[in-house]
């Protein structure tokens, strides 16, 4: 049974109806099976990096495969639900997760049924609105595992979003390590002293890093990112430039120097990691992580989910400086 009376079951979704236009749609739900929750959203996130490449039509076609979240919605480019930051309440499913907050990859939507396996907890010591990081914080895990971080390293991470933020704060909590944001914004800087790490604007960055991190999807950090690696260091990649081309500086210092390129993404997990951990329990680490209240700072003030269609332009459009939008579907 459920925890709350069953009126009409009928949910509103946000599309992505044609390139930068956004609108809300009503849809049915179904009665949750015997291996199925309903979950009513409380809070979700939208994404700077990816979700902003979906939302202006700039997935490139070898990568709609590969690009599709669960429960999308839709096929690239429009119309198309995608969204992978909800964190809700099991209305109705099985009585071990009845009433449970959980944090689900799925489209923005105000309520959804979806496999109870699809699910997952969200620790009693993370506030739930918190929680939305939680795919940004598994890619940020992921990043330091592709680069093998070591405590006592002197790091870099170029570019003060909320991958980049939350990256430099992860790489911060290996013992003795120096870590510090680069970031275009001046104000960032309050950004990087709430999360416990240095901040440089691009000009100041440091140099001779043992290990830099790139996700300022620019061309121009990626050149920063070359020029603050050291001698037979790695820079990792964290940027997603779907459609569009980017110079890479591998002239200068990049051969004589012997820096490495590397490549993360969260797609899979990275392969040290694979042999033993899942994707899930990889997201359970995620949402373990997230109890430190300096990560609010990331949060941006609610929007509401209802006027998503009107204002999702200021956050998603070109040049837009927003950190990690929250979205609320409580009533106000």
């Amino acid at each position: 049974m459920s925890i709350e009376p069953e009126a009409a079951l009928v949910a509103r979704s946000l599309w992505y109806s044609q390139a930068a236009t956004a609108e809300l749609r009503d849809e049915p739900l179904p009665r949750p099976g015997p291996d199925q929750v309903r979950v009513q959203a409380d809070w979700s996130a939208l994404s700077r990096g990816t979700e902003s490449l979906v939302f202006q039509g700039a997935v490139p076609e070898s990568e709609h495969e590969r690009m599709r979240v669960p429960f999308q919605g839709g096929q690239f480019g429009f119309p198309i639900k995608y969204g992978y930051a909800v964190v809700g309440t099991v209305m109705d499913g099985p009585p071990a997760l009845r009433g449970r907050t959980v944090f689900v990859l799925h489209p923005h939507q105000s309520a959804f049924v979806v496999p109870a396996i699809a699910v997952v907890p969200v620790p009693a010591t993370v506030p739930a609105r918190r929680a939305v990081l939680a795919a940004n914080m598994e890619t940020a895990l992921n990043a330091l595992w592709d680069a093998g971080a070591l405590p006592g390293s002197r790091i870099a991470v170029v570019g003060g979003g909320v991958v980049g933020a939350l990256t430099a704060w992860l790489a911060a909590r290996l013992p003795g390590t120096e870590v510090t944001l680069v970031d275009l914004r001046p104000e960032r800087a309050a950004l990087a002293q709430a999360l416990g790490v240095q901040f440089a604007l691009p000009d100041d960055a440091p140099t001779g890093c043992d290990l830099v991190f790139h996700a300022s999807a620019s061309a121009a950090g990626l050149s920063t990112a070359l020029l603050a690696a050291g001698d037979e260091s790695s820079v990792v990649e964290l940027s997603w430039y779907g459609t569009r081309g980017v110079t890479a500086q591998l002239g200068g210092a990049f051969h004589s120097a012997r820096l490495r390129l590397i490549a993360s993404q969260v797609g899979r997990v990275a392969p040290a990691m694979r042999a033993r951990w899942s994707l899930r329990r990889r997201m359970e680490k995620a949402l373990e992580l997230l109890t430190d209240p300096r990560l609010d700072a990331l949060l941006e003030a609610d929007m509401a989910f209802e006027q998503l269609p009107a204002h999702i332009a200021s956050v998603l459009g070109p040049g837009a400086g927003a950190l990690c939008q929250v979205v609320s579907y409580r009533a106000r």
